[in-house]
């Protein structure tokens, strides 16, 4: 695929002149389509989508997200706020929390939404408080290595999330003891999953386990589908997952004996190929082992590469046609900050405007004001018009809640 220029018709220069850099962009029309693809693929079962929030959480593009039809998933109590701000009601919002203060869960159910209970002591806690009267959900670690990182692989046996599958009759013993209202089965088991086999090795224990329940409402399998970060990489087939896993979950309820909605928690897959960070070199430099390009951004406004060793693809915006030069593209924070390692691009010059790809999902909702540095500002692309979503920071805003003193 071509480096864009445009998205939906408008220069991606233009924006830069308009808003500055650093600047991040999402289209609004390829997250309305990731939507789509993911409902279409899962069109044979009772289809819930519930978006991972913490992906990307600036509110407009929670309105695009619930405008396509999906729900939200929120892991946070401000989260939760954030998505009701978008216009959701409680009953569209899942509540995931992990190791949060019992105070934030009474919060939330006391707004309506539903939780889902991560441990044996919040399932005591939850039983002690409510009983049976507010219906809830349970997520299981299954024990399956999965995804592309360890850092991000939540559903193996040393992960801190969900509660062990070993420890099922606990489970089952705490929900009989409180007579718990338990209306789904949740699993997770990381990002970056390729194949079907993944999510029916996660289907098959949730499938066991569902047995026990009598009267489930919901079966979620999680999300982590993986996108495409380099040219010619592969993805998920969510066509082939769709079809397999829905096969495998109308047999389940068959034996069940009743019809559950399948639910899944997709993030990256919805905003990240959506989005881009446009960015500017500073500085163009030439060691003896090694060519440098300096840009107005860092790990303050993307911390993947760094903390995943995430590859980024990205490219020279102001010369496409330029004689190819491997560089080490680096942020300007000061810390080792390498953004891409022995990068092919179009021969880069100062003041060149490069865009880095991939960058809707955990972006700008893990960027920090590290070396003091201010955030950027979001813009996202609607009905083929550029709409700030939320304006560049400033020094005020960086020193905001700051109290100081008189020496």
């Amino acid at each position: 695929m071509p480096n864009p220029t445009h998205i939906q018709g408008v220069s991606i220069a233009s924006l830069a002149d308009e808003f500055g850099t650093p600047l991040y962009i999402y289209d609004g029309e390829k997250i309305t389509a990731q939507v789509k693809t993911l409902q279409a693929a899962f069109a044979a079962v009772p289809l819930k989508i519930k978006y991972a929030t913490k992906a990307l959480s600036n509110i407009n593009i929670l309105k695009v997200i619930r405008k396509a039809g999906a729900g939200v998933d929120a892991v946070s109590i401000e989260e939760v706020r954030l998505c009701m701000m978008a216009g959701y009601t409680p009953s569209e919002i899942m509540y995931t929390p992990s190791g949060v203060s019992f105070d934030e869960i009474q919060e939330a159910v006391g707004m309506g939404i539903m939780i889902n209970l991560d441990s044996l002591p919040l399932m005591e806690q939850f039983g002690q408080t409510y009983g049976g009267s507010i219906p809830a959900c349970i997520r299981i670690n299954p024990h399956i290595m999965a995804g592309g990182n360890i850092k991000i692989s939540t559903g193996h046996s040393e992960s801190k999330f969900g509660i062990s599958i070993e420890q099922l009759p606990l489970i089952l013993e705490a929900v009989a003891k409180y007579k718990l209202q338990i209306v789904g089965l949740h699993i997770h088991t990381g990002s970056d999953i390729l194949d079907a086999e993944v999510f029916l090795r996660g289907g098959n224990v949730l499938f066991e386990a569902a047995m026990q329940f009598s009267n489930l409402k919901f079966l979620d399998f999680g999300g982590g589908f993986k996108v495409a970060y380099k040219p010619n990489d592969v993805s998920t087939d969510v066509i082939e997952v769709g079809r397999k896993v829905g096969e495998a979950f109308q047999e389940f309820c068959k034996k069940y004996g009743r019809q559950l909605e399948l639910w899944l928690e997709p993030g990256k897959f919805l905003v990240s190929e959506a989005g881009y960070l446009l960015v500017k070199a500073n500085v163009v430099k030439q060691s003896p082992t090694a060519a440098f390009v300096g840009v107005d951004t860092g790990l303050n406004h993307l911390i993947r590469p760094m903390m995943y060793d995430a590859y980024h693809s990205l490219y020279n915006l102001s010369n496409p046609e330029g004689k190819k030069v491997k560089y080490n593209v680096v942020g300007y924070i000061c810390e080792t900050d390498t953004i891409a390692s022995h990068r092919e691009l179009d021969e880069v010059k100062i003041g060149d405007l490069l865009v880095i790809k991939n960058a809707g999902a955990y972006g700008y909702s893990m960027a920090s004001n590290y070396n003091s540095r201010l955030r950027p500002p979001e813009v996202l692309i609607w009905d083929g018009k550029p709409q700030l979503i939320r304006k560049r920071e400033d020094f005020e805003d960086l020193i905001r809640n700051q109290q100081i003193l008189e020496f």
